[in-house]
């Protein structure tokens, strides 16, 4: 594997492969420079077709190509079974093995899950739209399994000392629970620092998954690893996969 990228550590049955890809190892440039894996941020697509065959050929074998979704910001969790490309969802689910979920960020939040019997993983796009919404509720309900029974890991995201929301992001949560709160630090008159993080485990711990690891990067804060939406508007997206080895 690509020694920049990430590898989940989280006590996954050895069948659970996972991994995040890093900015570094491909062959985009300019503001893509240089594993972009999006095809609708403005890169040559001949760039990104080749990094995704990189991708796709590294030592990590994955399995077959990953299921790349058309991420709107919703709740929508899709059964990798039923994949269609140009599907819209914000989450992919998968019980079968062979079949790799996969999302793109580059500041929201990629929540991997698992059982702990290896039944069933899932990659979810949780930034703060899908997370005030209910992408994590969508995506294990989807996965059909007592969420007691997962596992979860927070990949890169822009980190509470980077992410300057307003009122409208700020009401959103705590107009959904109250205990939100502790997520904001005030910055100004309406005006809070969002900790996507601790809002995930809120929500996760609430669904009753209490096995969460991750959450230690900053996308924002790390320009060598990481692109960041908030930090360069025109930019490359990593991927996030997790998939069931046969």
């Amino acid at each position: 594997m690509n020694q920049a990228w990430l590898c989940p550590d989280w006590n996954a049955a050895p069948r659970v492969r996972a991994l995040v890809t890093t900015r570094s190892g491909g062959a985009s440039s300019a503001a893509y420079a240089s594993f972009n894996l999006a095809l609708h941020v403005g890169d040559d697509p001949a760039a990104v077709e080749s990094n995704r065959q990189r991708l796709r050929q590294a030592p990590y074998h994955l399995p077959a190509d990953p299921l790349w979704l058309q991420q709107v910001h919703g709740t929508r969790a899709l059964a990798a079974e039923d994949y269609r490309q140009g599907a819209e969802a914000d989450a992919c689910v998968s019980h079968t093995p062979g079949l790799v979920c996969a999302v793109l960020t580059a500041d929201c939040l990629p929540l991997l899950l698992c059982a702990a019997d290896a039944s069933v993983v899932a990659a979810v796009h949780a930034g703060w739209r899908g997370l005030a919404a209910g992408a994590i509720e969508s995506a294990i309900v989807a996965m059909a399994i007592d969420p007691t029974k997962l596992l979860a890991w927070l990949g890169p995201a822009i980190g509470p000392t980077a992410f300057a929301v307003g009122a409208d992001v700020h009401n959103a949560f705590l107009r959904r629970d109250a205990a939100a709160a502790q997520a904001f630090a005030p910055l100004g008159p309406d005006k809070w620092l969002c900790d996507l993080y601790l809002l995930a485990r809120q929500q996760l711990a609430g669904l009753g998954v209490m096995r969460v690891s991750g959450g230690e990067c900053c996308t924002f804060n790390d320009p060598e690893r990481f692109y960041s939406y908030r930090r360069a508007a025109v930019t490359g997206r990593m991927a996030s996969c997790i998939w069931l080895e046969a």
